[in-house]
């Protein structure tokens, strides 16, 4: 009798706003919580798919965008042990070294060459960092490489369209390696109009598009398989390459 009483005392609605008009208190009903939050997923559930359905396929292509369009990811990997870490530092000191002997005959070459020594700098500390901070300096090691490209492209280029350069130093920060693709694209451009017009240059072109290729696919390839050991260092020495033939046009 008392579980009884005390069962329909709980389901007794309270006499607390008893008099007040207006106000109804109905007792709550697990199963109707249930229900209403049954409502609510699928009604979520649903907007979802349908957003999803309709959203613009050039929203749809830009989400599935290359890792070179998306903000440069800041990671950890890399330098699986001591003697890979040995070698990704050596190599990057040949692009100190090519700054240094870079052409300097006005401002924009002498930013070029300057760029080429902080590109060798900041992949030296990149490699040689651990911790925290190699979050950071892989961060500064795409944003050298852009830069240089930048750099080179208007050392080659006076005539660059300036909304061209201010829209790279705006994305320089957070797409460096869309930047770097766009300017290495017009450099390239530039490279073979000359190599045609000037054959002292043909040499040079011809080692700078092996080089260019074995880069191309030794960066893939340091992507795709990333614990592979030293694909990042002969990287490294395939764009040193690249980089002295093109210091010849600055000759």
């Amino acid at each position: 009798m008392k579980g009884k009483n005390l069962m329909g005392e709980a389901l007794r609605p309270s006499k607390a706003l008893d008099g007040v008009n207006g106000v109804q208190v109905v007792p709550r009903s697990p199963f109707a919580l249930e229900e209403i939050n049954q409502q609510r997923e699928f009604q979520s559930t649903h907007d979802k798919s349908f957003f999803t359905a309709n959203q613009p396929l050039l929203m749809q292509v830009w989400q599935q965008r290359p890792s070179c369009l998306r903000p440069v990811r800041c990671c950890m990997k890399g330098d699986q042990n001591f003697q890979e870490t040995v070698a990704n530092v050596l190599t990057s000191l040949p692009f100190i070294v090519l700054g240094i002997q870079a052409p300097r005959r006005n401002l924009n070459s002498k930013l070029y060459a300057n760029s080429l020594i902080g590109v060798g700098v900041a992949s030296t500390l990149y490699h040689s960092s651990r911790g925290k901070l190699r979050m950071y300096l892989r961060w500064a090691d795409y944003t050298m490489i852009a830069t240089a490209t930048v750099c080179l492209s208007r050392a080659l280029r006076n005539e660059n369209p300036k909304l061209l350069m201010a829209a790279s130093a705006l994305l320089l920060p957070v797409q460096p390696l869309m930047v770097s693709a766009v300017h290495t694209g017009m450099m390239e451009v530039a490279f073979a109009k000359r190599a045609l017009k000037y054959p002292e240059l043909r040499m040079a072109h011809n080692v700078h598009k092996m080089s260019s290729l074995l880069g191309g696919v030794l960066f893939i390839a340091d992507d795709v398989f990333p614990r592979t050991p030293f694909i990042h260092a002969a990287w490294h020495l395939a764009a040193a390459v690249g980089v002295g033939t093109c210091n010849k046009l600055l000759e």
